[in-house]
């Protein structure tokens, strides 16, 4: 693990963070502690499922392990993708009490539906890739087709890493694909392949309105998905104006104060791939030598206010 500058203490307000985690010993949840008590705040990691909610009309309120939670400034949810409903609901709790959150529930939901996040880019503008999304198995073809046809990208709606990520080659290999998930009732996008990307493609970390770091990462040999756990490499680069254009633009688009933009390169410009609500903090910090983590306590420093959420835990 990489030391970044851990004597340096804030100057601001003393605050009491809790973050939603259910591994507190990863590498970004231990990075964010290390941050937020070398700048002289509380910090308590808290299992996410370990957590329950008591609703009623005279004053809800949220118990950790048999026992009620005591206030905290603000909450850093750290929600896996297996436990998202549940932990939407805890960090709701969480915001009807006032708590700050450094990403909101709505915003985090927005991005774990990969359907609605592609909705909500092309709404406002970003680049993306050709993407469709159907019901019915017996329309294949015509959905391949409408990508502009083999090779093809097809994902299902909940995979995370690179997990239920295919890429089928041919049309009949697509269709096949296709077919088989539909036929078993699982959901499915339909991407058009960016061949120029070449297996890689770039994480912009966005913190706030600013782009904070930005890393290149390339697919392990004969592999086209570039994720980190999936064997790829990582290494700094150097965005385009255009490139930091459209991370901004899609963490605004989901409502997100803290995200990872995943966009390929290709000779139309930058697309985006996905917008990731809790993005790992070990390849970018590695690749770029950037104390992410600290700025990440930074911006709850400036930001974190009682009740100061859009939502308020109603969407």
């Amino acid at each position: 693990m990489i030391a970044f500058g851990l004597t340096r203490q804030g100057k601001g307000p003393l605050v009491k963070i809790a973050m939603l985690a259910r591994n507190a010993k990863l590498y970004s949840h231990q990075r964010l502690r290390e941050a937020a008590l070398a700048r002289g705040h509380e910090f308590e990691i808290i299992d996410t499922l370990r957590c329950y909610l008591n609703i009623k009309a005279s004053g809800s309120s949220l118990f950790y392990k048999g026992k009620e939670l005591e206030h905290y400034d603000a909450v850093i949810p750290r929600i896996g993708a297996s436990v998202t409903f549940y932990g939407l609901a805890v960090l709701r709790q969480f915001e009807m009490l006032g708590t700050y959150p450094l990403n909101e529930s709505v915003a985090i939901g927005r991005s774990r539906d990969k359907l609605r996040s592609m909705q909500l880019l092309a709404r406002k503008g970003v680049g993306l890739p050709n993407t469709t999304f159907a019901h019915e198995s017996r329309f294949s073809s015509e959905i391949i087709e409408t990508v502009g046809g083999a090779p093809v990208v097809i994902k299902l709606l909940e995979g995370t890493q690179g997990i239920g990520v295919v890429l089928a080659d041919t049309h009949r290999s697509a269709k096949s694909v296709v077919e088989a998930f539909r036929g078993a009732g699982v959901n499915i996008l339909v991407q058009q392949f960016i061949k120029e990307a070449g297996g890689s493609d770039v994480r912009a970390f966005v913190i706030g309105d600013k782009v904070v770091a930005a890393m290149q990462r390339n697919g392990a040999e004969g592999e086209f998905r570039s994720n980190l756990h999936r064997g790829g490499t990582a290494a700094a680069i150097k965005l385009t104006s255009v490139e930091r254009a459209t991370a901004l633009a899609s963490a605004k688009a989901m409502g997100l104060n803290v995200c990872g933009v995943d966009m390929l390169r290709s000779n139309t410009g930058p697309v985006v791939m996905e917008v990731n609500s809790s993005p790992g903090l070990e390849g970018v910090e590695k690749a770029t030598e950037i104390d992410v983590a600290t700025k990440i306590i930074e911006f709850i420093e400036a930001n974190a206010k009682p009740n100061k959420t859009k939502t308020k835990g109603k969407g």
